[in-house]
């Protein structure tokens, strides 16, 4: 799952930086506003390839990892209807 995203998230970024050089290195030269429009696109993906490489799956465990806090850890797992690790 975790290889997945990391792809995407490379292909995504990938993509930003093959406008932004697209756009001012090949489409400026027949359309200026063309290539501030490319431009636009490519700055939005940033943020979202983000969103996408921190996204959790279903398979991902992090909910039931241990705080650290022993006191706390104890209170969650009375809550949740755990038995102490022994």
């Amino acid at each position: 799952m975790l290889a997945r995203r990391r792809h995407v998230y490379f292909a995504m970024m990938g993509t930003c930086i093959g406008l932004f050089v697209l756009a001012w290195g090949v489409v400026r030269l027949w359309s200026v506003p063309v290539a501030v429009g490319m431009c636009v696109v490519a700055m939005v993906i940033p943020p979202l390839a983000a969103v996408v490489a921190n996204r959790r799956g279903p398979d991902d465990r992090w909910w039931d990892d241990p705080s650290g806090d022993p006191k706390s850890d104890e209170w969650w797992n009375e809550l949740d209807g755990k038995k102490p690790r022994q």
